[in-house]
């Protein structure tokens, strides 16, 4: 492997493609605690917790990413970050604010939609149970 000033970094969702592009450093949150990646850093995988992660592009310009939990992989010069839900803010002070409005608009969606799968599952388990009533 070849010394390099970059590394290209892809940031995936479940459904779509957060951020991709080349950059000079990562800083991110793993559950051992928080560490930094230079392109040249040894190849490894791990577990991300819910945090800030942080690409500092080539041009010098900081990104900054609410995430939560996902993983990491870094392998040559390039690392894929697989993360279940995540937020790119302009800076750190207004990322707060858009994680909290964004992330407690999910999880109120997420609550109604297992309330209607628990109404389903009920339903279902009651018409199984008409079904094993012998019929006069």
């Amino acid at each position: 492997m070849s010394l390099a000033e970059s590394m290209q970094v892809t940031l995936r969702l479940p459904t779509r493609t957060l951020f991709e592009g080349s950059v000079q450093r990562l800083f991110a949150t793993a559950q051992n605690g928080a560490f930094g990646m230079l392109p040249n850093h040894t190849d490894f995988v791990t577990a991300l917790v819910p945090s800030v992660l942080i690409l500092t592009s080539t041009d010098g310009t900081e990104t900054f990413f609410g995430v939560d939990e996902g993983m990491l992989m870094k392998t040559g010069h390039q690392v894929d970050i697989a993360i279940r839900r995540g937020i790119q803010g302009k800076d750190l002070e207004t990322l707060n604010e858009t994680i909290q409005a964004a992330f407690i608009e999910v999880d109120e969606e997420e609550r109604v939609a297992r309330s209607a799968l628990s109404r389903l599952e009920a339903g279902i388990v009651r018409r199984f149970g008409d079904l094993r009533k012998p019929t006069v």
